[in-house]
Protein backbone atom coordinates (compact mmCIF):
# COMPACT_ATOMS: atom_id res chain seq x y z
CA UNK A 1 0.00 0.00 0.00
CA UNK A 2 2.42 2.96 -1.07
CA UNK A 3 -0.69 5.68 -1.30
CA UNK A 4 -0.16 8.27 2.23
CA UNK A 5 -4.26 7.85 1.79
CA UNK A 6 -4.81 5.09 1.91
CA UNK A 7 -2.21 4.29 4.59
CA UNK A 8 -3.58 7.25 6.43
CA UNK A 9 -7.42 6.02 6.12
CA UNK A 10 -6.28 2.17 7.22
CA UNK A 11 -4.65 3.79 10.05
CA UNK A 12 -7.59 6.46 11.32
CA UNK A 13 -9.91 3.16 10.95
CA UNK A 14 -7.98 1.10 12.89
CA UNK A 15 -7.57 3.64 15.37
CA UNK A 16 -10.96 4.17 15.53
CA UNK A 17 -11.87 0.22 15.59
CA UNK A 18 -9.73 -0.29 18.37
CA UNK A 19 -11.07 2.42 20.32
CA UNK A 20 -14.86 1.66 19.93
CA UNK A 21 -14.36 -1.63 20.57
CA UNK A 22 -12.68 -1.14 23.59
CA UNK A 23 -15.46 1.17 24.75
CA UNK A 24 -17.99 -0.85 23.85
CA UNK A 25 -16.45 -4.05 25.88
CA UNK A 26 -16.37 -1.33 28.65
CA UNK A 27 -20.19 -0.56 28.23
CA UNK A 28 -21.24 -3.92 28.12
CA UNK A 29 -19.51 -4.93 31.34
CA UNK A 30 -20.17 -1.96 33.11
CA UNK A 31 -24.14 -2.18 32.03
CA UNK A 32 -24.32 -6.03 32.84
CA UNK A 33 -22.82 -5.47 36.24
CA UNK A 34 -24.96 -2.57 37.09
CA UNK A 35 -28.44 -5.02 35.79
CA UNK A 36 -26.97 -7.97 37.62
CA UNK A 37 -26.34 -5.31 40.90
CA UNK A 38 -30.16 -5.13 40.54
CA UNK A 39 -31.19 -8.60 40.10
CA UNK A 40 -28.86 -9.13 43.14
CA UNK A 41 -31.15 -6.41 45.21
CA UNK A 42 -34.26 -7.85 44.17
CA UNK A 43 -33.33 -11.64 44.94
CA UNK A 44 -31.81 -10.33 48.71
CA UNK A 45 -35.52 -8.32 49.10
CA UNK A 46 -37.15 -11.47 48.19
CA UNK A 47 -34.83 -13.77 50.52
CA UNK A 48 -35.01 -11.72 53.41
CA UNK A 49 -38.71 -11.11 53.21
CA UNK A 50 -39.27 -15.09 53.37
CA UNK A 51 -36.43 -15.33 55.88
CA UNK A 52 -37.77 -12.61 58.18
CA UNK A 53 -41.45 -14.36 57.85
CA UNK A 54 -39.77 -17.75 59.16
CA UNK A 55 -38.19 -15.93 62.04
CA UNK A 56 -41.29 -14.67 63.64
CA UNK A 57 -42.54 -18.10 63.74
CA UNK A 58 -45.01 -18.36 60.59
CA UNK A 59 -45.86 -22.40 59.76
CA UNK A 60 -43.63 -23.15 56.77
CA UNK A 61 -47.30 -23.63 54.79
CA UNK A 62 -48.46 -20.37 55.73
CA UNK A 63 -45.64 -18.25 54.12
CA UNK A 64 -46.47 -15.77 51.78
CA UNK A 65 -44.16 -16.09 48.42
CA UNK A 66 -45.49 -13.56 46.26
CA UNK A 67 -44.35 -13.25 42.39
CA UNK A 68 -43.55 -16.78 42.31
CA UNK A 69 -42.28 -16.62 38.76
CA UNK A 70 -40.08 -13.55 39.23
CA UNK A 71 -38.86 -14.68 42.57
CA UNK A 72 -38.35 -18.64 43.21
CA UNK A 73 -37.85 -19.76 46.56
CA UNK A 74 -36.19 -22.29 47.98
CA UNK A 75 -35.44 -23.07 52.01
CA UNK A 76 -33.38 -25.61 53.23
CA UNK A 77 -32.83 -26.52 57.23
CA UNK A 78 -29.12 -27.39 58.52
CA UNK A 79 -29.18 -30.84 57.14
CA UNK A 80 -29.81 -29.62 53.67
CA UNK A 81 -33.29 -31.27 53.47
CA UNK A 82 -36.06 -28.89 51.69
CA UNK A 83 -38.27 -27.24 53.74
CA UNK A 84 -40.12 -25.06 51.61
CA UNK A 85 -40.03 -24.19 47.76
CA UNK A 86 -42.60 -21.87 45.97
CA UNK A 87 -45.50 -23.80 44.43
CA UNK A 88 -45.05 -23.75 40.58
CA UNK A 89 -40.95 -24.75 41.43
CA UNK A 90 -40.19 -27.25 38.62
CA UNK A 91 -36.64 -27.98 38.83
CA UNK A 92 -34.02 -25.35 40.24
CA UNK A 93 -29.76 -25.14 39.82
CA UNK A 94 -27.69 -23.26 41.93
CA UNK A 95 -29.16 -23.59 45.01
CA UNK A 96 -28.02 -25.39 48.13
CA UNK A 97 -29.57 -28.29 46.71
CA UNK A 98 -31.34 -29.42 43.37
CA UNK A 99 -34.47 -30.41 44.95
CA UNK A 100 -37.85 -28.96 44.80
CA UNK A 101 -40.35 -31.04 47.06
CA UNK A 102 -40.05 -30.38 50.76
CA UNK A 103 -39.38 -33.87 52.89
CA UNK A 104 -41.90 -35.72 54.88
CA UNK A 105 -39.55 -34.71 57.79
CA UNK A 106 -39.40 -31.28 57.71
CA UNK A 107 -43.64 -31.13 57.02
CA UNK A 108 -44.10 -32.79 59.90
CA UNK A 109 -41.52 -30.60 61.84
CA UNK A 110 -43.68 -27.27 60.72
CA UNK A 111 -43.11 -24.59 63.05
CA UNK A 112 -45.75 -24.42 65.41
CA UNK A 113 -48.61 -21.37 65.04
CA UNK A 114 -49.34 -18.78 67.27
CA UNK A 115 -52.66 -20.47 68.33
CA UNK A 116 -50.82 -23.66 69.14
CA UNK A 117 -49.06 -21.62 71.78
CA UNK A 118 -51.77 -20.40 73.12
CA UNK A 119 -53.29 -23.87 73.63
CA UNK A 120 -50.00 -25.10 75.47
CA UNK A 121 -50.21 -22.34 77.88
CA UNK A 122 -54.17 -23.50 78.68
CA UNK A 123 -52.15 -26.84 79.21
CA UNK A 124 -50.41 -25.32 81.73
CA UNK A 125 -47.00 -25.94 79.61
CA UNK A 126 -44.16 -23.95 80.47
CA UNK A 127 -42.83 -21.55 77.39
CA UNK A 128 -40.72 -19.28 79.12
CA UNK A 129 -37.31 -20.90 77.73
CA UNK A 130 -39.10 -20.27 74.41
CA UNK A 131 -37.62 -16.86 72.49
CA UNK A 132 -40.15 -14.27 71.15
CA UNK A 133 -39.06 -14.44 67.49
CA UNK A 134 -35.81 -15.73 65.79
CA UNK A 135 -33.93 -13.51 64.01
CA UNK A 136 -32.57 -12.73 60.25
CA UNK A 137 -28.81 -12.76 59.85
CA UNK A 138 -27.81 -9.33 59.05
CA UNK A 139 -24.22 -10.55 57.57
CA UNK A 140 -24.24 -10.11 53.30
CA UNK A 141 -25.80 -12.69 51.74
CA UNK A 142 -24.30 -14.88 49.04
CA UNK A 143 -24.91 -14.59 45.32
CA UNK A 144 -25.12 -17.38 42.30
CA UNK A 145 -25.73 -17.27 39.18
CA UNK A 146 -28.51 -20.42 38.59
CA UNK A 147 -31.46 -21.60 36.48
CA UNK A 148 -35.58 -22.92 37.64
CA UNK A 149 -38.24 -24.12 35.97
CA UNK A 150 -41.28 -22.30 37.08
CA UNK A 151 -44.47 -24.09 35.57
CA UNK A 152 -42.58 -25.62 32.86
CA UNK A 153 -40.67 -22.11 31.71
CA UNK A 154 -37.20 -22.59 32.45
CA UNK A 155 -35.24 -18.81 32.38
CA UNK A 156 -31.44 -18.15 34.21
CA UNK A 157 -31.91 -16.51 37.67
CA UNK A 158 -29.45 -14.47 40.23
CA UNK A 159 -29.99 -16.45 43.83
CA UNK A 160 -29.21 -14.96 46.99
CA UNK A 161 -28.59 -16.96 50.19
CA UNK A 162 -30.27 -15.46 53.70
CA UNK A 163 -29.94 -17.38 56.45
CA UNK A 164 -32.73 -17.22 59.18
CA UNK A 165 -32.74 -18.52 62.60
CA UNK A 166 -36.46 -19.61 63.54
CA UNK A 167 -37.77 -19.16 67.39
CA UNK A 168 -37.28 -23.14 67.76
CA UNK A 169 -33.47 -21.99 67.09
CA UNK A 170 -33.51 -23.94 64.17
CA UNK A 171 -31.29 -22.79 61.26
CA UNK A 172 -32.74 -22.28 57.82
CA UNK A 173 -31.09 -21.27 54.56
CA UNK A 174 -33.64 -19.14 51.93
CA UNK A 175 -32.97 -19.13 48.49
CA UNK A 176 -34.88 -16.67 46.63
CA UNK A 177 -34.20 -15.86 42.94
CA UNK A 178 -34.49 -12.66 40.18
CA UNK A 179 -34.42 -13.47 36.77
CA UNK A 180 -32.05 -12.45 34.51
CA UNK A 181 -34.24 -12.22 31.22
CA UNK A 182 -34.15 -8.20 31.45
CA UNK A 183 -30.20 -8.18 31.92
CA UNK A 184 -29.70 -10.48 29.06
CA UNK A 185 -31.89 -8.58 26.50
CA UNK A 186 -30.41 -5.34 27.78
CA UNK A 187 -27.21 -6.28 27.07
CA UNK A 188 -27.97 -8.22 23.82
CA UNK A 189 -29.66 -4.95 22.69
CA UNK A 190 -26.80 -2.91 23.15
CA UNK A 191 -24.49 -5.46 21.60
CA UNK A 192 -26.54 -5.34 18.26
CA UNK A 193 -26.50 -1.88 18.16
CA UNK A 194 -22.79 -1.38 18.67
CA UNK A 195 -22.29 -4.75 15.88
CA UNK A 196 -24.43 -2.79 13.62
CA UNK A 197 -23.31 0.80 14.03
CA UNK A 198 -19.67 -0.15 13.90
CA UNK A 199 -18.88 -1.21 10.55
CA UNK A 200 -21.03 1.75 9.28
CA UNK A 201 -19.15 4.41 11.62
CA UNK A 202 -15.89 2.51 10.17
CA UNK A 203 -16.79 3.21 6.26
CA UNK A 204 -17.91 6.66 7.38
CA UNK A 205 -14.54 7.40 9.13
CA UNK A 206 -12.35 5.77 6.30
CA UNK A 207 -14.46 8.18 3.67
CA UNK A 208 -13.80 11.19 5.45
CA UNK A 209 -9.92 10.21 6.12
CA UNK A 210 -9.90 9.73 3.09
CA UNK A 211 -11.20 12.97 1.63
CA UNK A 212 -9.83 14.74 3.88
CA UNK A 213 -6.11 13.56 3.70
CA UNK A 214 -6.69 13.90 -0.65
CA UNK A 215 -7.41 17.17 0.19
CA UNK A 216 -4.43 18.25 2.65
CA UNK A 217 -2.19 16.37 -0.17
CA UNK A 218 -3.63 18.06 -2.95
CA UNK A 219 -0.54 20.55 -2.67
CA UNK A 220 1.91 17.86 -2.35
CA UNK A 221 0.80 16.38 -5.57
CA UNK A 222 1.08 20.17 -7.25
CA UNK A 223 4.49 20.26 -5.77
CA UNK A 224 5.47 16.76 -6.95
CA UNK A 225 4.32 17.96 -10.61
CA UNK A 226 6.52 21.00 -11.09
CA UNK A 227 9.58 19.50 -9.88
CA UNK A 228 9.29 16.65 -12.42
CA UNK A 229 8.90 19.24 -14.87
CA UNK A 230 11.81 20.76 -13.38
CA UNK A 231 13.63 17.88 -13.72
CA UNK A 232 12.29 17.41 -16.85
CA UNK A 233 13.18 20.35 -18.58
CA UNK A 234 16.25 21.60 -16.44
CA UNK A 235 14.92 25.04 -15.78
CA UNK A 236 15.95 25.75 -12.47
CA UNK A 237 14.29 29.30 -12.68
CA UNK A 238 10.83 27.65 -12.59
CA UNK A 239 9.61 27.26 -8.91
CA UNK A 240 7.21 24.86 -7.31
CA UNK A 241 3.49 26.15 -6.11
CA UNK A 242 2.50 27.85 -3.07
CA UNK A 243 -0.47 27.09 -1.15
CA UNK A 244 -2.21 29.54 1.05
CA UNK A 245 -2.17 27.74 4.45
CA UNK A 246 0.05 28.02 6.89
CA UNK A 247 1.08 24.65 7.79
CA UNK A 248 3.76 22.23 7.03
CA UNK A 249 3.21 22.11 3.24
CA UNK A 250 3.44 25.57 3.06
CA UNK A 251 6.94 25.00 4.85
CA UNK A 252 7.57 22.77 2.35
CA UNK A 253 7.16 24.78 -1.08
CA UNK A 254 8.78 27.61 0.63
CA UNK A 255 11.35 25.62 1.23
CA UNK A 256 11.96 23.75 -1.35
CA UNK A 257 11.65 27.35 -3.81
CA UNK A 258 14.22 28.65 -1.12
CA UNK A 259 15.84 24.87 -2.45
CA UNK A 260 15.88 26.09 -6.10
CA UNK A 261 16.91 29.77 -5.49
CA UNK A 262 20.21 28.72 -3.94
CA UNK A 263 20.48 25.87 -6.79
CA UNK A 264 19.70 27.66 -9.57
CA UNK A 265 22.45 30.90 -8.19
CA UNK A 266 24.74 28.01 -7.55
CA UNK A 267 24.57 27.05 -10.91
CA UNK A 268 24.53 30.37 -12.78
CA UNK A 269 27.62 30.69 -9.94
CA UNK A 270 29.61 27.81 -11.97
CA UNK A 271 28.26 29.03 -15.33
CA UNK A 272 29.57 32.21 -15.06
CA UNK A 273 33.08 30.52 -13.67
CA UNK A 274 33.14 28.37 -16.57
CA UNK A 275 33.08 31.60 -18.75
CA UNK A 276 35.15 33.89 -17.03
CA UNK A 277 38.37 30.46 -16.38
CA UNK A 278 37.42 30.24 -20.50
CA UNK A 279 38.43 33.78 -20.99
CA UNK A 280 41.30 34.42 -18.61
CA UNK A 281 43.09 31.15 -20.29
CA UNK A 282 41.83 32.46 -23.91
CA UNK A 283 44.44 35.63 -23.34
CA UNK A 284 47.27 34.37 -22.07
CA UNK A 285 47.56 31.57 -24.36
CA UNK A 286 46.61 33.15 -27.62
CA UNK A 287 49.33 35.30 -26.68
CA UNK A 288 51.89 32.31 -25.93
CA UNK A 289 50.60 30.60 -29.31
CA UNK A 290 51.23 34.36 -31.19
CA UNK A 291 54.91 34.14 -29.92
CA UNK A 292 55.41 30.58 -30.89
CA UNK A 293 54.07 31.49 -34.33
CA UNK A 294 56.28 34.17 -34.39
CA UNK A 295 59.37 32.71 -33.28
CA UNK A 296 58.55 29.88 -35.57
CA UNK A 297 58.37 31.83 -38.77
CA UNK A 298 61.01 34.66 -37.52
CA UNK A 299 63.32 33.18 -34.43
CA UNK A 300 65.34 36.88 -34.45
CA UNK A 301 61.62 37.96 -33.12
CA UNK A 302 61.19 36.13 -30.28
CA UNK A 303 59.98 38.30 -27.12
CA UNK A 304 60.95 35.52 -24.70
CA UNK A 305 60.67 36.80 -21.84
CA UNK A 306 56.77 37.72 -22.88
CA UNK A 307 56.74 34.45 -23.57
CA UNK A 308 58.38 33.18 -20.02
CA UNK A 309 55.40 35.85 -18.53
CA UNK A 310 52.74 34.42 -20.33
CA UNK A 311 53.20 30.63 -19.12
CA UNK A 312 53.73 32.34 -15.41
CA UNK A 313 50.33 33.68 -15.66
CA UNK A 314 49.17 30.52 -17.39
CA UNK A 315 50.27 28.63 -14.46
CA UNK A 316 49.46 30.67 -11.89
CA UNK A 317 45.80 30.69 -13.16
CA UNK A 318 45.94 27.03 -13.75
CA UNK A 319 47.10 26.83 -10.08
CA UNK A 320 44.00 28.92 -8.93
CA UNK A 321 41.54 27.38 -11.05
CA UNK A 322 42.79 24.15 -9.47
CA UNK A 323 42.59 25.32 -5.84
CA UNK A 324 38.88 26.70 -6.46
CA UNK A 325 38.10 23.24 -7.56
CA UNK A 326 39.28 21.77 -4.51
CA UNK A 327 37.61 23.86 -2.18
CA UNK A 328 34.60 23.61 -4.23
CA UNK A 329 34.75 20.03 -3.75
CA UNK A 330 34.91 20.10 0.09
CA UNK A 331 38.54 19.52 0.68
CA UNK A 332 39.35 19.85 4.37
CA UNK A 333 42.05 21.72 5.28
CA UNK A 334 45.66 19.98 7.14
CA UNK A 335 45.43 19.31 10.75
CA UNK A 336 48.29 20.52 11.45
CA UNK A 337 49.28 23.90 13.20
CA UNK A 338 50.26 27.12 12.02
CA UNK A 339 52.39 29.66 14.09
CA UNK A 340 50.72 33.30 11.99
CA UNK A 341 53.37 35.19 13.33
CA UNK A 342 56.98 33.56 11.52
CA UNK A 343 54.28 32.57 8.57
CA UNK A 344 53.71 36.32 7.85
CA UNK A 345 57.93 37.24 8.33
CA UNK A 346 58.73 34.14 5.85
CA UNK A 347 55.89 35.40 3.36
CA UNK A 348 57.17 39.04 3.76
CA UNK A 349 61.17 38.16 3.52
CA UNK A 350 60.39 36.19 0.07
CA UNK A 351 59.02 39.73 -1.42
CA UNK A 352 62.33 41.39 -2.24
CA UNK A 353 60.94 42.64 -5.42
CA UNK A 354 58.14 44.21 -4.61
CA UNK A 355 56.88 47.81 -5.87
CA UNK A 356 56.61 49.07 -2.32
CA UNK A 357 58.64 47.95 0.52
CA UNK A 358 55.98 45.98 3.69
CA UNK A 359 56.43 46.76 6.90
CA UNK A 360 55.48 43.94 9.40
CA UNK A 361 54.06 44.18 12.83
CA UNK A 362 54.29 41.29 14.96
CA UNK A 363 55.09 41.71 18.83
CA UNK A 364 57.76 39.46 19.92
CA UNK A 365 57.51 36.54 22.12
CA UNK A 366 53.74 36.34 20.91
CA UNK A 367 52.03 32.72 20.18
CA UNK A 368 49.72 33.05 17.44
CA UNK A 369 49.03 29.35 16.84
CA UNK A 370 46.05 27.85 14.77
CA UNK A 371 45.11 24.86 12.99
CA UNK A 372 45.33 24.72 9.36
CA UNK A 373 46.51 23.93 6.44
CA UNK A 374 50.25 25.90 5.93
CA UNK A 375 50.39 25.69 2.37
CA UNK A 376 46.52 26.86 1.75
CA UNK A 377 47.23 29.97 4.85
CA UNK A 378 50.84 31.06 3.17
CA UNK A 379 48.31 31.21 -0.29
CA UNK A 380 45.77 33.56 1.76
CA UNK A 381 48.31 35.97 2.72
CA UNK A 382 50.65 35.79 -0.31
CA UNK A 383 47.13 36.76 -1.75
CA UNK A 384 46.14 40.09 0.27
CA UNK A 385 50.01 41.47 0.00
CA UNK A 386 49.52 41.28 -3.80
CA UNK A 387 46.61 43.27 -3.70
CA UNK A 388 47.77 46.05 -1.22
CA UNK A 389 51.49 45.96 -3.56
CA UNK A 390 48.96 46.77 -6.77
CA UNK A 391 46.68 49.65 -5.17
CA UNK A 392 49.29 51.23 -2.38
CA UNK A 393 50.51 54.33 -3.21
CA UNK A 394 53.81 54.93 -0.66
CA UNK A 395 53.08 51.77 2.29
CA UNK A 396 52.01 48.47 2.81
CA UNK A 397 51.54 47.22 6.66
CA UNK A 398 50.98 43.43 7.82
CA UNK A 399 49.95 43.07 11.53
CA UNK A 400 49.51 40.20 13.72
CA UNK A 401 47.56 40.39 16.88
CA UNK A 402 45.23 38.12 19.45
CA UNK A 403 41.86 38.75 19.17
CA UNK A 404 39.53 37.42 21.32
CA UNK A 405 40.02 33.41 20.93
CA UNK A 406 41.74 33.63 17.45
CA UNK A 407 44.00 35.28 15.92
CA UNK A 408 44.27 38.59 13.77
CA UNK A 409 46.05 39.12 10.58
CA UNK A 410 45.48 42.47 9.04
CA UNK A 411 46.91 43.67 5.91
CA UNK A 412 46.77 47.43 5.09
CA UNK A 413 47.47 49.84 2.22
CA UNK A 414 47.09 53.73 1.26
CA UNK A 415 45.63 53.25 -1.74
CA UNK A 416 41.85 54.41 -2.73
CA UNK A 417 40.06 52.16 -0.84
CA UNK A 418 37.34 50.11 -1.24
CA UNK A 419 33.60 51.58 -1.82
CA UNK A 420 31.52 50.77 0.31
CA UNK A 421 29.17 49.03 -1.42
CA UNK A 422 31.48 47.10 -3.04
CA UNK A 423 33.35 45.56 -0.07
CA UNK A 424 31.22 42.15 -0.51
CA UNK A 425 31.21 42.04 -4.31
CA UNK A 426 35.17 42.23 -4.52
CA UNK A 427 35.55 38.55 -3.12
CA UNK A 428 33.26 37.34 -5.72
CA UNK A 429 35.31 35.46 -8.19
CA UNK A 430 36.40 36.99 -11.35
CA UNK A 431 35.37 40.18 -10.37
CA UNK A 432 38.14 43.26 -10.45
CA UNK A 433 36.76 47.13 -9.71
CA UNK A 434 39.37 48.90 -11.29
CA UNK A 435 38.73 47.90 -15.23
CA UNK A 436 41.03 50.64 -16.50
CA UNK A 437 44.03 48.42 -15.44
CA UNK A 438 45.53 46.07 -17.54
CA UNK A 439 45.16 42.31 -17.36
CA UNK A 440 48.74 41.98 -16.45
CA UNK A 441 48.78 44.31 -13.45
CA UNK A 442 45.23 43.87 -12.19
CA UNK A 443 45.16 39.95 -12.01
CA UNK A 444 41.76 37.40 -12.92
CA UNK A 445 40.26 38.32 -9.91
CA UNK A 446 40.48 35.21 -8.13
CA UNK A 447 42.69 35.76 -5.56
CA UNK A 448 40.31 37.71 -2.93
CA UNK A 449 37.62 34.77 -3.45
CA UNK A 450 40.83 32.40 -2.89
CA UNK A 451 41.55 34.13 0.56
CA UNK A 452 37.97 34.34 1.74
CA UNK A 453 37.42 30.46 0.61
CA UNK A 454 40.37 29.19 2.37
CA UNK A 455 39.36 31.24 5.22
CA UNK A 456 36.19 29.71 5.55
CA UNK A 457 37.69 26.04 5.34
CA UNK A 458 40.00 26.98 8.54
CA UNK A 459 36.10 27.85 10.80
CA UNK A 460 37.67 31.90 10.15
CA UNK A 461 36.39 34.89 8.52
CA UNK A 462 37.97 37.53 5.73
CA UNK A 463 36.43 40.99 5.92
CA UNK A 464 37.77 44.64 4.77
CA UNK A 465 37.54 47.57 6.24
CA UNK A 466 38.50 51.69 5.99
CA UNK A 467 42.52 51.74 6.93
CA UNK A 468 44.02 54.27 9.12
CA UNK A 469 46.15 55.22 6.28
CA UNK A 470 43.44 56.17 3.69
CA UNK A 471 43.18 52.92 1.82
CA UNK A 472 41.82 49.30 2.42
CA UNK A 473 42.29 47.22 5.45
CA UNK A 474 42.13 43.88 5.32
CA UNK A 475 41.62 41.61 8.22
CA UNK A 476 41.91 37.92 8.39
CA UNK A 477 40.78 35.96 11.61
CA UNK A 478 41.33 32.61 12.65
CA UNK A 479 40.62 30.95 15.88
CA UNK A 480 43.21 29.35 18.27
CA UNK A 481 43.48 25.56 18.56
CA UNK A 482 40.93 24.05 21.27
Amino acid sequence: MRSVRARAALGATLVVAVALIGAGLAVLLVLRANLIDQADLQAEVAARDVAGQLATGTPYDEVELDDEEDHPVQVVDEEGRVVLVSKDLRAVTGTGTTGVAPVPSASAGATPSPDDDDDGDDDGGDDSSRPDSGEVSSDDPEFSDGTATVDRTTADYRFAAVEATTREGVTLTVYAGAPLAAEQEAVDTVRGAMLTGLPVLLVVVAGVTWLVTRRALRPVEGIRREMAAITASEDLARRVPEPDSRDEIAALARTTNETLTVLEASVERQRRFVADASHELRSPIASLRTQLEVAEAHPELLDLPGAVADTVRLQVLAADLLLLARLDAGEKPGGGTVELGALVREEVSQRTGDRIAVTVEVPEGGAFEVNGSRGQLSRVIGNLLDNAQRHAERSVAVSVAADGHGVRVEVRDDGAGVPEGERERIFERFVRLDDARSRDDGGAGLGLAIARDVAARHDGTLTVHRAAEGGAAFRLWLPRPA
